[in-house]
């Protein structure tokens, strides 16, 4: 139906219209009836130069003259220069709680995240410290004062808690503001200006020298240290790999056959499958691993719970049983020093074995294979380094049966 003149429509019409399409009221108002049958009102609107579709709602619920009532009040407000649809989100932000705007947030992205671990996190940070403070308020109606409330008591002595905090306040109010709920300036920045500069310590992961490590393996393989902490963590400098790579490593990841463990992409920082070549030693103590064997596969299960072993336990066998002032992570670093002065091995092959990006992207592209057997030979002469043997190749066990 054209809309020349207003009014065209009666609610008996409304109530008979069940072919699909568009039935003209006048004055660019519409009754929309669907494939499925549903109608709802349109309204056709020009706000600030653009013609824009505004959505009135179900015509189950409103009725025609609720409509033009409805179709009047946003057309005076754009002829005065207002934006009805803007303005009705800003509304509906009025209604929409903090809490339930990061529960959104936190449902659209929790699938593209890593692993529960970090979708869990993302949710509690915010239930333990942002929920009690704006998890009520509109999310419209915080300022960046009620940010720094959230910030201020944990910026200085939990920075790091803070830090992940901001950044997804952040998320949650790009959000809201992309749905029209909130308006006006990012309150997480404008806190930000607020709160005191923290220094940056220039810490990293301690680590020891690399020149020691021997006399670590040796002090670590004598010692009183549970057997699946201390295999753990002498797996683990023998590897160069991560702590929760090791701590959450499976028998289904290792292939004796192959001299290979295999870490899945979902367990990587970087999200692609990392191979490391099995050494001699590493074989032996998977071996000996094998004989603490439970129901949840892992390769060093926790002895009081069907969890993995967690970080802290590595670090206090590391510092507090062993007296050695470096943390489990840190060891990468000391084999990325053997290797860098003490080896000839291009950078790019221990950063392999380290499962680090190649930054360069050009040479990202070009780079297909995973220099395995390069890295094969380079961890076999780290394992003779660490056992105190002269720098040489070692054979690599073949066709061993499965443990």
């Amino acid at each position: 139906m054209a809309s020349g003149r207003a009014h065209k429509l009666s609610a008996l019409d409304v109530k008979r219209a069940s072919k699909p399409g568009k039935y003209g009221d006048g004055n660019c108002l519409y009754l929309v009836v669907t494939e499925s049958g549903a109608k709802h009102w349109l309204l056709r609107l020009v706000i600030r130069g653009k013609r824009r579709d505004m959505g009135l709602g179900s015509a189950d619920l409103i009725s025609l003259e609720e409509a033009r009532d409805l179709a009047r009040q946003y057309r005076r407000s754009a002829r005065l220069g207002g934006d009805p649809i803007s303005e009705r989100k800003a509304s509906a932000g009025k209604h929409f709680s903090f809490k339930e705007a990061a529960i959104k947030v936190h449902e659209l992205n929790v699938g593209s995240w890593k692993n529960d671990k970090h979708a869990k996190q993302w949710l509690t940070s915010l239930e333990n410290h942002a929920f009690p403070i704006l998890g009520h308020m509109s999310v419209s109606d915080i300022t960046s004062a009620d940010i720094l409330r959230v910030l201020s008591p944990i910026w200085v002595d939990k920075t790091d808690t803070a830090k992940k905090i901001r950044q997804r306040l952040r998320m949650v109010f790009k959000w809201s503001k992309a749905q029209g709920y909130y308006s006006g300036d990012d309150p997480v920045e404008l806190a930000e200006q607020a709160l005191p500069r923290i220094k940056a310590s220039g810490n990293h992961f301690k680590s020891a020298s690399y020149e020691d490590l021997p006399h670590i393996i040796t002090t670590l393989q004598a010692s009183s240290v549970s057997v699946s902490t201390r295999l753990a963590l002498e797996f683990l400098i023998l590897t160069a790999c991560r702590t929760t790579e090791v701590l959450e490593a499976h028998w289904g990841e290792i292939d004796l056959n192959k001299a290979l463990w295999v870490i899945p992409a979902e367990r990587m920082k970087a999200s692609k499958a990392h191979e490391v070549p099995l050494t001699p030693r590493m074989i032996v103590i998977l071996e000996e691993a094998a004989l603490l064997k439970r129901d949840n596969a892992l390769l060093f299960p926790s002895p009081l719970s069907e969890k993995p072993l967690s970080n802290n336990t590595l670090r206090l066998a590391l510092q507090k049983r062993l007296g050695i002032d470096a943390t489990p992570h840190g060891m990468r670093s000391a084999f990325k020093d053997w290797v860098s002065e003490t080896t000839a091995y291009p950078n790019e092959v221990s950063e392999m074995a380290l499962g680090h990006v190649i930054s360069n992207k050009v040479e990202a592209a070009y780079r297909r294979g995973n220099l395995i057997e390069k890295r094969r030979q380079m961890m076999a002469e780290w394992d003779a380094y660490l056992q105190g043997q002269d720098r040489k190749i070692i054979p690599i066990y073949q066709n061993k049966e499965s443990i």
